[in-house]
């Protein structure tokens, strides 16, 4: 994809959803957002609010689902057909099939992987799809359809990274909720379907802002020349 012949900001449309830029988000990162936007009004672009009611409900709807999807992908990795295979490994202990299963999945994933399998595997089981995996896909559809609504009277929308900046490695690396809860901003894209791409857009304490870029369904070409002209 050629990204040199710049674009005609006069044509383009770009949303602010005020879901994302709420009292939550943090001040200094909102004024780094709006630099980048008064940015892209200076080009000739026009900037209109958006809203995206259902987006308070999308990190609870990506983390039932993608668990799920991580569960049922990651099944084909016993030691046998894929992965690491106890059974290969003379040093494992596994004397059993069901032996070489455990240890090749205790020891083929990390911590994380194993914590979102049981998840998933959870939101799966008899008695919980209904309660979990289904109400988690109804309330997808409705996002998918309010950024579809959103995206016929726009080009593109931006919108934070991330709440706050990095914090210190392994700080909550005993809280997995509270680094789950960072993705508030990155996951609606992988709900609705949608491309979007990252892009710095200044510093707080020595740490750097991402704003994000996300358009239409397979229109990645507006999304990257809209960030290339962010990127600066």
């Amino acid at each position: 994809m050629d990204l040199g012949a710049g674009i005609d900001f006069s044509k383009i449309k770009v949303g602010l959803p005020k879901e994302y830029l709420s009292s939550a988000l943090d001040g200094d990162i909102r004024d780094f957002i709006q630099i980048k936007v008064n940015l892209l009004k200076g080009l000739g672009a026009e900037v209109v609010e958006v809203s995206l009611p259902h987006t308070e409900y999308g990190l609870a709807v990506y983390y039932v689902i993608m668990p799920a999807e991580v569960s049922s992908n990651l099944a084909r990795f016993d030691g046998i057909r894929y992965g690491y295979s106890a059974y290969k490994d003379r040093d494992s202990g596994a004397r059993t099939l069901l032996d070489v299963y455990q240890k090749s999945r205790a020891v083929g994933f990390g911590a994380e992987a194993r914590r979102r399998i049981m998840i998933g595997t959870y939101a799966l089981s008899a008695g919980y799809y209904d309660a979990y995996y289904k109400k988690a896909s109804a309330v997808r559809a409705i996002i998918k359809r309010e950024f579809d609504g959103v995206f016929s009277q726009v080009d593109c929308l931006i919108t934070p990274t991330s709440p706050f900046v990095a914090w210190p490695l392994g700080e909550k690396i005993n809280d997995p909720l509270k680094m789950y809860l960072a993705d508030v901003y990155t996951v609606s894209a992988n709900i609705a379907g949608i491309p979007g791409i990252s892009v710095p857009c200044g510093e707080k304490d020595g740490l750097p802002v991402g704003l994000q870029v996300l358009g239409k369904q397979f229109d990645e070409n507006t999304v990257l020349r809209v960030a290339k002209e962010l990127f600066v």
